[in-house]
């Protein structure tokens, strides 16, 4: 998850009806994308719009910490069954560098551990941003939840202990200063999985050698979903066209409309063997049913093998 924060700030307790009151669960499947606001958690965030739609199952895609808002796409029901086809897509931030100070966390919710005087300018950092384009090495930040030995990184972390995470390959497809303003800076970042821009803002600040942290976060884009998809938890009792259909996490890859027998044998875990001019020849794909979503798979010899497949009444 490319922003994995422990999330530090406690939960705040439903109010708890009495037990003949409870509203009695549901089945829900779909997509909601939740513009997530500052200081409430990724967990508390997919309670609220569990409990909103008493639905039975949900469960986010790619964790945003209490200090980032924006997009957290939350999946209900059947739509859980596609949430890493979302988890491996491409991600947008922006994001305030704080110069000056680097902390133990990598934002403002840690503690400093050491300061300079000296300020970038802005032609310093737009100079050093290619440097951070492409494939590159990075280590993850001390307060992730990266396991080291069976153990979150961020656990050892907050017991006092000596934590040495690995740099990995991260692919960041773009770096944009967009605000200047001597002590801090707006970015922008495309990027892919497992990238974490805490990481970014501190060895952008230890290579300009001025320090840096982040202070504001916001993600506007996750795989297909974007700030215009988003709903705020205040929108939810409002907005019908909230609950988008499960296989919009499905739009980047193709589609086949299979027939009722077709569908049929994909529901009981066997392959089709797909025909026509225009099927996919190897890849992902997913089939419908008279527009219903069946299942999904990989094609394989011209053959789709579902690996995926979906109770939503075909």
């Amino acid at each position: 998850m490319t922003e994995d924060r422990p999330e530090e700030r406690p939960q705040e307790r439903p109010h708890r009806r009495p037990h003949g009151d409870r509203p009695k669960k549901r089945d829900v499947n779909g997509w909601i994308i939740l513009d997530k606001g500052v200081g409430m958690t990724s967990t508390h965030a997919v309670a609220v719009v569990k409990r909103g739609f008493s639905a039975k199952k949900a469960g986010h895609a790619g964790t945003l910490d209490p200090l980032a808002s924006g997009i957290l796409p939350i999946a209900l029901g059947e739509a859980t069954k596609t949430v890493p086809f979302i988890m491996d897509g491409r991600k947008s931030y922006v994001f305030t560098v704080a110069w000056g100070a680097e902390t133990n966390t990598d934002d403002t919710e840690g503690d400093v551990v050491e300061r300079t005087d000296k300020m970038p300018q802005a032609s310093d950092i737009e100079a050093l941003l290619p440097r951070f384009i492409g494939q590159v090495q990075q280590v993850p930040p001390r307060f992730s939840a990266i396991k080291i030995q069976g153990e979150r990184a961020y656990d050892l972390a907050r017991d006092g202990e000596v934590v040495e995470l690995q740099p990995r390959t991260v692919e960041i497809d773009r770096l944009a200063l967009v605000h200047h303003d001597g002590n801090r800076s707006v970015i922008e970042a495309d990027c892919g999985k497992g990238t974490y821009v805490r990481a970014i803002a501190r060895d952008l600040g230890r290579a300009l050698g001025c320090l840096g942290h982040i202070a504001a976060l916001r993600r506007t884009r996750v795989g297909p979903f974007t700030e215009h998809d988003a709903v705020t938890v205040d929108d939810l009792a409002t907005d019908p066209a909230a609950l988008r259909p499960v296989e919009t996490a499905l739009s980047e890859i193709p589609s086949v409309a299979v027939s009722r027998d077709m569908a049929g044998r994909l529901m009981r875990g066997q392959s089709i063997i797909l025909r026509g001019r225009d099927a996919p020849l190897s890849g992902k794909a997913y089939a419908t049913c008279n527009g219903v979503l069946v299942a999904v798979g990989d094609i394989e010899r011209g053959e789709l093998v579902p690996h995926r497949v979906f109770n939503l009444g075909a």
